[in-house]
């Protein structure tokens, strides 16, 4: 009996979004006989160009995304073909018409027989090894995405953080392995191993499920676990860490040492912050020429919002004291970077007094920590902008207005804000009890 069929190598045909997709497609191997079709997965990809379809060949010289060459490709596509030319053989000769099931089931056997023979290895283990892991491509999806999305270092700083995560987890997962229960696994490895607060590790895991959509999108992985992948990770709202009424006023009168006096421009700087609602960034661009008719016109660094802020008694006090200073670039006033200031403005809040306990509630995984901190320890730049919105907040400005001033789009982020406005007000009012 002759069993009559055919093999044919191509590349499976994608779109996204109505656009035929170019690179990195998957290598098919198709067999027809008896008018029954069957595909089978080969393990590799090439980008469109790169393949030879009259040949059903990559390209001679061509390498694929995971630097496999042509030749070794071409090599296996070659072996698989006769593979199942060997399987038609065994079935002509015991005269079957072999079902669609009996063709794969013997195909994998084979592949697995050929393999333990080649090398001593399960086939599946070799296929494994052929699969990408997080390491893998993780600087492509860096270097692609901080293109696309005009990422700040401090992005992609955070996703080489998360690369360097997956390495200590695991150097040999591959990301079709990140299943739910490697993922439950990874999230307890943050908790235990990189003491992390769930907070943190909810931020880590809102990344990492970005990486794994790109890859799914590259075709580096098949798994989509991640995308239901939902640990109920017990976290507290986070403190909002400003400067009261009190407390702006200490600072302001402190009488800075003779030795200390570096930490002036630091005060002055946060000052700014705190009667402007600038974030450390844009206080860090702002240039004289920004400044016009008694406003600050600025494009955010972060949110490339166009905000026009007007400048009150203590903000222009402030740039008239280093109106005849000349700073690289035009510069408004003398900003140091965000880490030193971070450092010295801890240290100033601490000799001015600042030190009100500050009682913290956390998690990592199940269980409760709680801890107090003087306020001192917990200042940086970024309380000078959320002291600008509870003082705002306090005084009965109204949010929408407040957001004019601030870039906030919804009320959503505001709301941590008008809370501890609320209690603020509700404070002063019991001064009228005393």
């Amino acid at each position: 009996m002759i069993l009559k069929y055919n093999i044919i190598f191509s590349i499976e045909c994608r779109k996204k979004n109505g656009i035929p997709i170019l690179e990195n497609v998957p290598i098919r191997m198709r067999v027809n006989y008896k008018g029954t079709r069957i595909d089978f997965v080969t393990g590799y990809r090439i980008d469109v160009d790169k393949w030879d379809d009259t040949r059903q060949l990559v390209k001679n010289g061509c390498t694929n995304k995971l630097k496999q060459s042509a030749a070794e490709i071409n090599t296996v596509l070659s072996q698989y073909e006769a593979e199942m030319r060997s399987i038609f053989k065994k079935f002509e000769l015991a005269e079957v018409i072999p079902t669609k099931d009996q063709i794969k089931d013997a195909f994998n056997k084979m592949h697995l027989s050929e393999s333990e023979k080649e090398s001593g290895t399960n086939k599946a283990e070799e296929k494994k090894a052929k699969r990408p892991r997080p390491s893998d491509v993780m600087k492509e999806f860096i270097s692609e995405n901080s293109v696309l999305n005009q990422w700040t270092w401090g992005t992609i700083e955070k996703f080489n953080a998360i690369e360097n995560h997956f390495k200590d987890f695991s150097s040999k997962l591959t990301l079709d392995e990140y299943n739910k229960t490697q993922l439950a696994k990874f999230v307890q490895f943050l908790i235990d191993k990189k003491n992390m607060r769930n907070s943190t590790v909810k931020k880590q895991l809102g990344y990492l499920k970005w990486f794994f959509r790109w890859c799914q999108e590259k075709g580096y992985c098949n798994c989509n676990d991640y995308q239901s992948f939902d640990p109920k990770l017990k976290t507290t709202p986070k403190k909002v860490i400003f400067l009261d009424e009190h407390e702006l006023e200490q600072l302001e009168t402190y009488e800075i040492p003779e030795n200390k006096k570096y930490l002036e421009r630091v005060r002055d700087v946060f000052l700014f912050c705190c009667y402007s609602s600038l974030r450390y960034s844009d206080v860090y661009n702002l240039k004289r020429s920004d400044i016009q008719n008694n406003k600050m016109l600025i494009t955010t660094i972060k949110t490339h919002d166009d905000l026009a802020i007007e400048l009150n008694k203590t903000t222009t006090a402030i740039l008239t004291k280093y109106a005849n200073c000349d700073f690289p670039g035009g510069k408004a006033l003398p900003v140091i970077t965000n880490q030193k200031m971070n450092d010295y403005l801890k240290e100033l809040c601490e000799l001015a007094g600042i030190d009100t306990p500050i009682s913290e509630v956390f998690y990592k995984g199940g269980v409760r920590h709680e801890i107090t901190t003087p306020k001192y320890a917990l200042m940086s730049t970024h309380a000078g902008r959320r002291t600008f919105i509870c003082k705002a907040l306090s005084m009965n400005i109204p949010p929408e207005v407040v957001m004019k001033w601030t870039g906030h789009s919804d009320y959503k982020a505001m709301k941590p804000y008008i809370a501890v406005a609320d209690k603020v007000k509700a404070d002063a009012m019991k001064l009228f009890d005393k």
